[in-house]
């Protein structure tokens, strides 16, 4: 006798967030080492990725990331940083380290930032990532951006989440930034940012308000000088603030996800 499947609960479709929109995106793209192959195809033997994180944080620096993978030795579970949980990126970041054949990291302060821009500021750790590199890099593959390099470069649009070299930079410089941000948590404990690693939550744009700015924040940033009419040069800054303040909602998100993905298996399971 054949036993029919329990029927599942049919839920209401509900209008996706923008952090979920992005999340399922971000999802579709598949981490490869397409890019790499084709830099190997013109003769380069040492292709590092290179990424950046904190861009939209208004506290500390922004720290950049090359990592030079080894074609011999395949790292699993490579993707997006902002789609792995932290718990997991520890892991991958301990991994790129032991096997990847060059790594380097790189990082602009906060007044260093308010100097040049965040975009410079962005592009000054790459270079910087990429100039540490040992042995040097004979081309890059990099999330988004150009760099002030003589070497061979190609700018990927969600690099990080097509390229594994760029993943593999994405993980090491969102690890080593989170522990940078961590080590000031004690040193200011109102703005709570070892949970919020320095954007701009509610919590701490209400702490901002209340206590005003610690002396490691971007002055230059809107959230934290509070300009009633944001400068021209600040319009890059608050788009990357919007975007990466989903990141907890998108972790949120994703956890979400997972859960369900394990029900749904598990249900699948009792029915087989």
């Amino acid at each position: 006798m054949q036993v029919s499947p329990v029927p599942r609960s049919t839920k209401s479709q509900k209008p996706l967030s923008p952090s979920a929109a992005k999340l399922r995106l971000l999802k579709k793209l598949r981490c490869t080492l397409r890019f790499e192959k084709k830099a190997w195809a013109t003769g380069a033997h040492l292709v590092a990725g290179v990424d950046e994180v904190g861009r939209g944080s208004l506290f500390g620096p922004v720290v950049a990331a090359a990592v030079i993978l080894d074609p011999a030795y395949r790292i699993r579970g490579l993707r997006d940083s902002k789609l792995l949980l932290p718990e997991r990126r520890e892991i991958l970041a301990q991994r790129i380290r032991q096997h990847a054949i060059a790594y380097a990291v790189a990082a602009v302060d906060s007044a260093r930032i308010d100097q040049i821009n965040i975009y410079h500021a962005s592009r000054q750790a790459m270079r910087e990532a990429v100039a540490n590199l040992a042995p040097a890099a004979d081309y890059l593959l990099i999330d988004a951006l150009r760099i002030d390099c003589q070497l061979p470069q190609q700018p990927i649009i969600h690099g990080d989440a097509r390229s594994a070299s760029i993943a593999a930079a994405s993980i090491i410089a969102k690890v080593e930034r989170d522990r940078l941000v961590r080590e000031w948590d004690p040193v200011f404990p109102v703005y709570r940012l070892a949970s919020n690693k320095g954007y701009g939550t509610p919590h701490h744009t209400a702490a901002l308000r209340q206590h005003g700015p610690s002396p490691l924040h971007r002055q230059s940033f809107a959230p934290v000088w509070n300009a009633p009419i944001p400068q021209e040069a600040l319009a890059f800054m608050l788009e990357e603030t919007e975007k990466e303040e989903d990141l907890g909602k998108i972790e949120e998100v994703l956890r979400e996800e997972i859960a369900a993905e394990a029900s749904d298996q598990f249900a699948d399971e009792e029915t087989a």
